[in-house]
This record gives structure tokens, C-alpha cells and sequence, in this order.
């Protein structure tokens, strides 16, 4: 078998790369919320041109992580309350809804791979020194995205996974070291995977919505 057929080369460009560094400074809060996007300070900080780092920042207009208003320019997104309830209400019907489809399909492998995210999660140093939960390297370490891309629902893991899982990464990372909230976290996605690998579908689907409505009450009280 030709390896290189298994994990093709992707040639980034440097459109790319200026969208993933901006993309991560927005998730990671250290483009904070609100801030204003500037084109020159920015090119001048990652020695690039306009005409790259224009294509980047419309890339992330349209993930929702930047948005574009007149007489202001680009900023950061920064969600009212009600936005913030309305996003949440989506996540949460949305997530059920995936676990449901991953209940009813899911093989025993991707439940294997599903606790070994788990694990990893459990055995991170911040994580255990009670400073937070996993901040995961990568898409593939994200308990919640691999159950939506194990869903079987196409149309549903474009909605989440495209459109709007950046935006809500953005806001669980931003409340990840809330004290006592990492380790409930992590049992309630215990619990959530143990329904799913039992093919429990209605369980598991309540379980998430339970999931996302707590992180969501998380946030109204550290954000108030």
C-alpha cells in the first residue's frame, strides 16, 4: 500500500497559514473579543502582505469568528447575551441530536478511539492540577467534533463542524477554568460516550443536551 496516498500532502499557502495563526488567536482569547482586526499592525506583525492576510480575515468572517460593520471595520466577534443564549440553544438541540444518530450507528472502533480522547483528556497536567479542562491540540482530540463527524448525518456535521464549531470553541475555552467545572465536565462526557456505546440513543441525546445547558448555565454566571 502507498503510504503517501494515506496521509496526502497538503501544500498550505500562506493564506492558510495567516488564517490558522489569526484563527487560533481569536479561539485562544489572545485576539480578545470585541478588538479591533488591523490590517497593517497585523501584516506588520506576521511580515505578510494585505492581499494574503485580506483573504484570511474574510475566511474568518465567514466562520463567524470576525465580523465586518460600516464606519468600524473588522472586529472580533463578540456575542451579546442573547446571542450567546441563542448559539447555545442551536449547540444544544443540534449536539442532541448527533448523539442520538452516533448511538444508533456509531462501530466499536470509533467508541475506542471516542475513550481514548477521553483518556487523554484525563491525563492532561492542567487538567489535573484543577487549572482546566484539555485544551485539545487538534479537531481529532475534541470529544464533542468527533461525535458529531461520527453521526452519519452529513448535512448536520457541515452545520457544527463548519459553520458554527469555531464560534463555540471560542466561548468553551474562553470558560474552561472555571473551578469545578473541568472534572464535571469530563463525567458528563463519561457518561454521554457510555450511552452511545450502549446504543441508548434517547439517553444519550438528553445527556448532551443536559451537557451543553450546564456549560451554558457556566458561562451566564462567570460572565454576568
Amino acid at each position: 500500500m502507498d503510504i503517501a496516498q494515506d496521509k496526502p500532502v497538503v501544500n498550505m499557502t500562506l493564506t492558510d497559514s495567516i488564517f490558522e495563526k489569526l484563527q487560533s488567536a481569536i479561539i485562544l482569547g489572545e485576539l480578545p473579543a470585541g478588538s479591533k482586526i488591523s490590517e497593517p499592525e497585523l501584516a506588520r506583525t506576521y511580515g505578510i502582505s494585505r492581499g494574503p492576510l485580506r483573504e484570511a480575515i474574510h475566511r474568518l468572517e465567514g466562520q463567524k469568528l470576525v465580523e465586518r460593520t460600516a464606519h468600524v471595520g473588522a472586529r472580533v466577534v463578540s456575542l451579546s447575551h442573547q446571542q450567546l443564549l441563542e448559539l447555545y440553544q442551536i449547540r444544544e438541540n443540534l449536539e442532541g441530536l448527533a448523539c442520538r444518530l452516533a448511538a444508533q450507528s456509531i462501530d466499536k472502533q470509533k467508541i475506542l478511539d471516542l475513550r481514548a480522547v477521553l483518556y487523554l483528556h484525563a491525563q492532561d497536567q492542567n487538567f489535573k492540577e484543577g487549572k482546566g479542562y484539555y485544551l485539545q491540540e487538534g479537531q481529532d482530540d475534541d470529544f464533542h467534533y468527533c461525535i458529531i463527524k461520527n453521526c452519519g448525518n452529513k448535512t448536520l456535521e457541515k452545520m457544527l463542524c463548519d459553520e458554527l464549531y469555531h464560534l463555540i470553541r471560542m466561548y468553551r475555552l474562553k470558560f474552561a477554568n472555571t473551578p469545578n467545572r473541568p472534572s464535571k465536565a469530563l463525567a458528563e462526557h463519561i457518561q454521554i460516550l457510555d450511552a452511545i456505546a450502549e446504543g441508548d440513543a434517547e439517553l444519550a441525546e438528553l445527556l448532551m443536551r443536559r451537557h451543553v445547558a450546564s456549560s451554558y448555565r457556566n458561562i451566564q454566571q462567570h460572565s454576568a
